[in-house]
């Protein structure tokens, strides 16, 4: 997809999660062109630049429960590192960002 010349896409943490996360999680097919969407349980760290599509994401839960994501790919997993941070709208949570690495 190309976007204009000079295009920049600044959204705060806040933005991302009340403009767009919300809107994917009410409507499964919403699409914000500025985001590429890609499964990050079926993709190699390495060959994430190269798999950034546009589409229907799905996440796998390991548990019935699906409080738990898989987080293991065919050669890693994905680790949590470092400390969640809270995102904050008018003092309210919406959201926490996961640190995690493989």
């Amino acid at each position: 997809m190309e976007k204009g010349f000079g295009f920049r896409f600044h959204p705060t943490d806040e933005e991302l999660v009340t403009h767009y996360l919300s809107q994917k999680a009410l409507d499964g097919d919403f699409s914000a062109q500025a985001i590429g969407e890609v499964d990050l349980n079926r993709v190699e760290p390495w060959d994430l630049l190269g798999k950034a599509t546009f589409g229907k994401n799905e996440w796998d839960t390991k548990y019935p429960t699906g409080l738990r994501t898989i987080r293991a790919t065919d050669a890693c997993c994905w680790k949590a590192t470092g400390k969640d941070k809270e995102i904050y709208r008018e003092k309210i949570l919406v959201g926490v960002e996961l640190q995690n690495s493989m």
